[in-house]
């Protein structure tokens, strides 16, 4: 086993981690969707963003100088800048089901978003709207469904393009969590990265850029980059691995905020290269629940949720759209 588990730490799902519903729905034949996270007592939410090309709605809601101490909902989705009216269609829901920040006449949900670029994957003309996003968030609320590999978010998600979408690989949505007594930790993360995967245990490549022609070995994207220093305009923009880290541990929105920037060691050691221009890099860490625990502790152990999630959801991918999944390429 990869993640070193001793007889205090135990791997558990990621829906048990806290009370936080998540619900996916996808067009699988235009190959994106939107996966929705939802507390219907609030969120202690904190967020923390290094690539360049982020797709993001109302993430600014989790500054903490920013008044708010908690948000309602977190949805991560596909379609690039143009998916975030997925936001919409969840604010609607959750106003209905009398969800948000009490303002007298109504109450105001407080939505973050974060999209990967997927366009380039289906039918670049249909992306999560408002009526994908309020199915999202009812069935976060009524009939969680999370599932690793094509769903959700995770449906058009590739890794791998620096030479176009003709040597990519498909990859997923991914989770992984884990409980240390009575501190538990997980994350989810819709990896759809620029550049190549690899096993954080044993440095070996797990999925990125494939050779051309027939064969099914490994091309290196820094050996790419590497071939020629000149500027390059378009990097097909905004790939952009987006994840959720959540916790019953209790933070505050500031060391949320920190423990968010500590996970994106995960992608680190996991993406390379990584946090570039081309990508959106967004992690979104959540606390629900009142245990006691040590922050530096949290946000180590969320780096390694999140790496092992990155696993997963190279794992858990299937093959479609013309793009090869893992299992599928080396069977």
């Amino acid at each position: 086993m990869r993640f070193d588990l001793n007889d205090k730490m135990k791997e558990i799902p990621v829906t048990e981690v806290c009370s936080v519903g998540i619900g996916q729905v996808e067009d699988r034949e235009a190959g994106t969707g939107c996966t929705v996270f939802i507390g219907r007592e609030g969120m202690r939410t904190g967020v923390d963003v290094r690539g360049g090309a982020p797709a993001s709605r109302d993430s600014q809601q989790l500054n903490p100088l920013m008044t708010n101490e908690m948000i309602h909902a977190i949805v991560l989705g596909g379609g690039s800048a143009f998916g975030l009216a997925a936001s919409d269609g969840v604010m609607k829901y959750l106003e209905e089901a009398g969800i948000g920040f009490d303002v007298g006449v109504t109450k105001v949900p407080l939505v973050v978003q974060s999209d990967i670029f997927d366009l380039t994957v289906g039918d670049m003309n249909v992306r999560p709207d408002a009526r994908m996003g309020f199915e999202a968030a009812k069935t976060a609320m009524t009939a969680p469904n999370y599932k690793d590999g094509n769903y959700g978010a995770g449906c058009g998600a590739t890794v791998g393009k620096i030479k176009g979408m003709d040597t990519c690989m498909k990859t997923g949505i991914g989770s992984f969590a884990v409980a240390i007594g009575d501190l538990k930790i997980g994350a989810v993360v819709v990896l759809n990265a620029l550049g190549d995967i690899y096993d954080w245990k044993n440095g070996m490549k797990i999925a990125g850029l494939l050779c051309s022609g027939d064969d099914p070995g490994f091309s290196d994207t820094m050996e790419v980059m590497k071939s020629g220093i000149l500027p390059k305009e378009n990097k097909f923009i905004e790939n952009t691995t987006i994840s959720v880290v959540m916790t019953n541990a209790h933070f505050a929105k500031t060391k949320l905020c920190k423990i968010a920037g500590m996970a994106h060691d995960g992608y680190a050691r996991s993406i390379h290269p990584v946090h570039s221009s081309a990508d959106g890099d967004t992690i979104y860490a959540v606390s629900m629940g009142d245990v006691e625990a040590d922050m530096d502790l949290v946000g180590s152990l969320a780096a390694e949720v999140v790496s092992e999630a990155i696993i997963r959801a190279v794992e858990t991918a299937e093959s479609a759209y013309g793009f090869p999944c893992r299992k599928d390429v080396f069977k």
